[in-house]
């Protein structure tokens, strides 16, 4: 009898499902559910009228006015307009915001230089501000520089993230190896290749995580954008959606329908960043 004989006569051990597992699976598909359905309740309320709100019980399934609250939107603002400026403010302030945060980390991380700690400290302590407290001079600066109503009053103040550097700084230390750094100084690579070729491929998770707090951060922010943006033509989505609650009620069902609009992008991103986060950390794991 050959050994394919042998292995296929021998039975194969069916894995026995423990009672503690399918009590973990069941507690984490609670939890999910639980999650998603205030992103499901959004979605009825804006397939509805605002009466539905009101109802009970209340509608549990889609309506059929969805296209007419968004057509109620679209006629009060220019809601296309003002997202396109909120995707330009996010895409820039998350590409420019993580190439200098990252070199920036990059720099802390592995190379030595005159007053590395103190200045260190200070990012740290601009950290520990809060926004608001910046808003004034902030403004002040944009200005005298005449950038007041112009989408760069928000992009260029975002671009130095502390809390990017921090974050950077912590993973590359304890992630990029000093013995490849100078492997790489020896093939004859300077600052800049050593920062394509081995510190971004390392601390590409890192950067997965940081690109989708920082553009989620830029797509909801509402206080800077209000104070700064004097030209209706360039307002953000946010700042735009602020204008469909009016002192004489609310139409529900249009509010939904805009918070709809809002998020999806939000959702979509959180995907693609998930996927790489996921995928960096698999490869690393693989590497180790």
């Amino acid at each position: 009898m050959t050994a394919h004989t042998q292995n296929a006569a021998v039975p194969q051990r069916r894995k026995r499902i423990r009672p503690l597992d399918v009590l973990k699976h069941l507690a984490l598909a609670v939890g999910a559910l639980f999650s998603l359905f205030p992103f499901y309740w959004m979605f009825v309320l804006a397939t509805h009228p605002s009466s539905a709100i009101y109802k009970f019980p209340p509608a549990v399934l889609p309506g059929d006015r969805l296209g007419t609250n968004i057509e109620t939107i679209t006629s009060k603002i220019n809601i296309w307009a003002a997202m396109g400026n909120t995707l330009v403010v996010a895409l820039s302030v998350t590409v420019l915001g993580l190439f200098i945060s990252s070199i920036t980390a990059f720099t802390f991380a592995k190379f030595e230089f005159p007053g590395k700690h103190g200045l260190f400290l200070v990012i740290m302590a601009t950290f520990l501000l809060p926004a608001q407290l910046a808003s004034i001079p902030q403004f002040l600066l944009m200005s005298k520089l005449g950038w007041t109503g112009d989408l760069k009053a928000l992009i260029f103040p975002s671009l130095a993230s502390a809390f990017g550097v921090f974050w950077l700084r912590q993973y590359a230390t304890n992630s990029i190896s000093t013995e490849l750094l100078e492997a790489a100084r020896m093939d004859g690579c300077g600052f800049f290749r050593q920062y394509l070729h081995v510190c971004l491929p390392i601390i590409k998770p890192a950067l997965a995580f940081l690109g989708m707090f920082t553009f989620i951060g830029a797509w909801n922010d509402f206080m800077w954008p209000l104070i700064v943006l004097t030209n209706p033509d360039k307002l953000t989505l946010q700042v735009a959606l602020s204008q469909l609650k009016t002192a004489h009620g609310s139409d529900y069902g249009m509010l939904m329908a805009s918070a709809l609009i809002a998020v999806v992008p939000l959702i979509l991103v959180f995907i693609i960043g998930a996927k790489q986060f996921i995928a960096g950390i698999a490869e690393g794991a693989v590497k180790a």
